[in-house]
């Protein structure tokens, strides 16, 4: 059942990655196991996810997936199942698509290397008051520049006052980055291609749709994709 003021009860982890730019830390472990203040990567996730009350967690398995598989087994909240890519690395998109029977309509979904500090809501309240499937195929979770750590990109979206997405121009600075989470509707994966494919391909037919929106985080966001990004991100969460 889904708990009140959520839009889903599920959510998709993407956790299936080679963590290429997380070397030499995943040279011999996955990169959700890689630990960031005392736990690891992945169960920073799961323990967002439980907070919230979001009921069940879908995660994709790819490289060193053993280890990572075992991990999760007992998770007892949110419930754990995989989604096996051992064959082949779907990506993002393909990764949604191969593990659509086992999410509702529609779904939360999550880079299993997030971290985050909630606002006001949490990220999936957030998310979830402000879903309109009717006007929808997917929302996704932004934060501006100034909640945005170690993040050094020139940013992803530009959000029009209604909330709609456009991609940002060459050589511009768009004011909104994508934090790796969003609630997802079934019709986004509509028609979609084959084997391996970036969630990119979606969006962009979403956006020349009128259907892709954003939602502006009240939160802090950590980006932790480098060895070097751990250690101020700890530093961070100590401080609350």
């Amino acid at each position: 059942m889904t708990k009140p003021g959520l839009a889903s009860d599920t959510a998709m982890i993407m956790a299936a990655g080679m963590g290429k730019r997380m070397r030499p830390l995943t040279a011999s472990t996955p990169k959700p196991m890689v630990r960031v203040a005392g736990r690891p990567l992945i169960d920073h996730a799961l323990n967002r996810l439980e907070d919230a009350g979001v009921a069940n967690a879908v995660i994709n398995v790819h490289y060193l997936a053993d280890a990572l598989e075992a991990h999760v087994r007992n998770r007892v909240q949110p419930k754990v199942v995989i989604s096996d890519e051992r064959d082949q690395l779907l990506e993002t998109g393909g990764g949604m698509v191969n593990a659509q029977s086992h999410l509702p309509d529609p779904f939360f979904c999550l880079n299993a290397d997030n971290i985050w500090l909630d606002g006001p809501r949490d990220a999936f309240h957030d998310l979830s008051n402000r879903w309109d499937p009717e006007k929808m195929d997917a929302l996704l979770l932004l934060v501006g520049h100034a909640r945005a750590a170690n993040f050094n990109g020139l940013g992803d979206f530009y959000m029009d006052p209604e909330g709609r997405l456009s991609r940002r121009r060459p050589e511009r600075i768009a004011p909104f980055i994508y934090t790796g989470i969003q609630l997802v509707s079934h019709r986004l994966l509509r028609d979609a291609p084959d084997g391996k494919f970036s969630t990119n391909i979606l969006w962009n037919r979403a956006i020349e749709e009128g259907r892709l929106f954003g939602v502006s985080f009240t939160g802090q966001w950590f980006e932790v994709g480098t060895p070097e990004a751990i250690r101020p991100t700890e530093d961070a969460l100590k401080r609350g």
